[in-house]
Order: C-alpha cells, then sequence, then structure tokens
C-alpha cells in the first residue's frame, strides 16, 4: 500500500495503536515503530519506515485538530456574577438602603445621594473569598423620572393654548412645584432646563439638570370660560325672551 493510501485506521496499526491515544503516547509509539523499521536495522525495511513516517504525520495533524478529551481538560469555575446595586431615579436623588441578594445571603447596602450608573459600591469582606466585593450601580427609570449621568428627565403635559399663546406655566417636580414661562408658538418638542434640580453633587461631579419635556393636551377651559359655558346652556335665547 503506498502511503498517499493510508488511512486512519491503516496509520493506527502501523503504529501499534489499539486505544485512545494522546499527544504523548502517539510519539512513543511512532518511535518504537520508525525505529523497528529502520533499514538498517535488523527486520527493516525502506518502504515501511516511509509509511511510519506518513503514519504518523497523518495521526499527528488529527490529534492536533481534535480538542483534548474532558477528562484531560482542567476545568476552570466560570466567575459568578456580580450582582447589580439597582435604584430608582429617587433613591439616587436621595440615598438610603437598599436591599442587594449576594450569592445566597440578602444584604443591606447603604447608597450615597448623588451617585451615578456606573458607579461602585465597595462592601467590604461581603465576597465569597472573604474580600472586599464592589457593585455596580444601575439607576432604572421609576416614578416618571429617568436618568442620563447626573441630569434627570421628565414629560410634564400643558394645555395646547399654552404651547399657541405662551404664559406661565406650574410644573410639579421631585423638588416641588417650580413655575416657567413660555414663548408664543413653541413647536414640538419643547423641552425645558431646570438648573441644579438633577442628581446632587457627588465628589469631583457637579449637581445634575432637570429637564422637562413639554407635551401638548387638549385644552380644558379655564373657571371663567367653564361659567359662561353653563351660563350659556341654562340660559337659552327662549328662556330670556320669556
Amino acid at each position: 500500500m503506498c502511503a498517499d493510501a493510508l488511512t486512519f485506521e491503516n496509520a493506527r496499526l502501523l503504529l501499534g495503536l489499539t486505544g485512545p491515544v494522546g499527544s504523548d503516547g502517539l510519539t512513543a509509539a511512532f518511535r518504537a515503530a520508525v525505529k523497528a523499521a529502520r533499514p538498517d536495522a535488523p527486520g527493516g525495511d525502506a518502504e515501511r519506515f516511509r509509511r511510519v513516517i506518513a503514519a504518523y504525520r497523518l495521526l499527528q495533524a488529527q490529534t492536533l485538530a481534535l480538542p483534548a478529551p474532558a477528562h484531560a481538560r482542567p476545568f476552570v469555575q466560570p466567575p459568578a456574577p456580580v450582582p447589580l446595586l439597582t435604584l430608582t431615579p429617587k433613591q439616587a436623588l436621595n440615598g438610603g438602603d437598599v436591599r442587594v441578594a449576594v450569592g445566597a445571603r440578602t444584604l443591606r447596602v447603604h447608597a450615597p445621594s448623588g451617585v451615578r450608573s456606573g458607579d461602585k459600591i465597595r462592601l467590604k469582606r461581603a465576597a465569597p473569598n472573604g474580600g472586599d466585593l464592589l457593585l455596580p450601580v444601575l439607576i432604572r427609570p421609576a416614578d416618571g423620572l429617568s436618568v442620563l449621568g447626573g441630569d434627570l428627565f421628565m414629560t410634564w403635559t400643558v394645555p395646547q393654548r399654552m404651547m399657541d399663546d405662551g404664559g406661565r406655566i406650574e410644573i410639579t417636580t421631585h423638588a416641588g412645584p417650580r413655575s416657567s414661562w413660555l414663548a408664543p408658538d413653541m413647536v414640538e418638542p419643547v423641552r425645558l432646563r431646570l438648573k441644579g434640580l438633577g442628581l446632587p453633587a457627588r465628589g469631583s461631579r457637579p449637581a445634575g439638570d432637570l429637564f422637562v419635556k413639554l407635551e401638548a393636551s387638549a385644552d380644558l377651559p379655564s373657571a371663567a370660560e367653564d361659567l359662561l359655558l353653563r351660563f350659556t346652556r341654562v340660559w337659552t335665547p327662549e328662556r330670556l325672551a320669556a
């Protein structure tokens, strides 16, 4: 049989292999087979010598292409996912205690006011190995507020006529009512900026701002207009004539 026609099974027979073997076992079997097949050795043969070398190369290529057996690969324990310290915008504004599940334990973690998403809160000796644990902070939208960096965002509804005619509006914010003036003929989207009403300053980072997106709603009659409407419903021309 020519070396080019070697199959995987024939190559194993040439090297005397009968069971599973790794790289080291393959090398040892090749050395023994090629030593016995050397043309200058008793019983050696040049053609067999050439086929043993070809068989070794074929099996070596197959061994390198296959993944190591599961029992031969060291088991690496994947790292446990780090829990998140999830806060609402109001918790980030005011600070407070938050419960966090860490493995089988539930810990009470204090979040300082002004903390931002991406910050990390250190818990001393809370890691499974007894070291410190760093909890990443994530602030999720809630209560009509969302957070980006140190800035807060909310939506407020105003009558359409205020968007058209302008005037003073009052906005209920987390810090209480705030007033603002609208210019006439404002075109949506309209966003007002209330300085200093975002997350409070923390470290070297200044206080953020509150951005209020205005949405126009159907006009509601004012108190005077409502009184006039009710008057006209009751005092129709027929009743006035009577």
